[in-house]
């Protein structure tokens, strides 16, 4: 008697489209864009600083949350709607709570997580016209608080929990992934005070292997989704 040989589909993965990506100039973001580029899709950048690529680019101050909004609606006449948005920009005040200027603390606030949630929020209606997907970015130290970082724990956590709700929110309209790096070699530690700045032997992460975690949650067929993804260097030393 012959016994029939279970079949299994695979299902075919998503094309990479037109990408929305904060913080595309440097870092995890211009990684990011090399990826898309490479996948045969459409990066487009929101930042401060103009991208070393040749891709298209509104300049825009992610702390402004109208601002945020109105660079999406610009891209959108220039590239069409996004069919997803990744938000990879972000920024520090290292410090014990007392030495940090209060400003510049709440400037962190601003942008990571207020300017998030405005570029997220004007992305979602054209998202939900193909069932697109967004990429949030928190950090191992949104898994965990650090000494010297208040204000970027405070808003990594935040990140964390703003992706479950709006996930939550979207379920069967919307992706929502939560990318959770640890620490990378990238531009961010610059400008630092020794105090905060990795040690010469810590492992960090290259970015583009961020950027290609990122890749495998915005290629997941219609209907499968990478709620978070935890991605580091071997000897990262932040988690667990």
């Amino acid at each position: 008697m012959n016994e029939q040989v279970p079949t299994f589909s695979v299902p075919s993965p998503r094309e990479v489209g037109t990408v929305y990506i904060t913080g595309g100039a440097s870092g995890l973001g211009a990684a990011l864009v090399d990826a898309v580029t490479a996948a045969g899709g459409t990066p487009a950048v929101l930042d401060r600083a103009q991208p070393r690529q040749d891709v298209p680019f509104v300049e825009v101050d992610l702390a402004d949350s109208a601002a945020a909004a109105g660079a999406v609606e610009q891209l959108v006449e220039r590239v069409g709607p996004p069919t997803a948005v990744v938000t990879a920009a972000g920024t520090d005040a290292c410090g014990p709570l007392l030495e940090i200027d209060p400003v510049a603390w709440e400037n962190v606030v601003r942008v990571n997580l207020l300017g998030t949630v405005a570029v997220v929020r004007a992305c979602l209606p054209h998202l939900e016209q193909v069932r697109g997907t967004v990429v949030t970015v928190s950090s191992t130290l949104g898994l965990r608080g650090a000494d010297a970082a208040t204000a970027y724990s405070a808003t990594k956590f935040a990140i964390r929990g703003f992706s479950q709700a709006l996930a939550a929110e979207y379920a069967g309209r919307v992706g929502v992934t939560c990318l959770v790096p640890g620490g990378m070699r990238t531009a961010f530690f610059d400008g630092r005070d020794e105090r905060f700045k990795p040690g010469p032997d810590q492992d960090l992460n290259d970015p583009a292997n961020a950027a290609a975690a990122i890749m495998t949650a915005l290629r997941q067929p219609v209907g499968s989704e990478i709620r978070e993804m935890l991605v580091m260097a071997s000897g990262e030393p932040s988690w667990p």
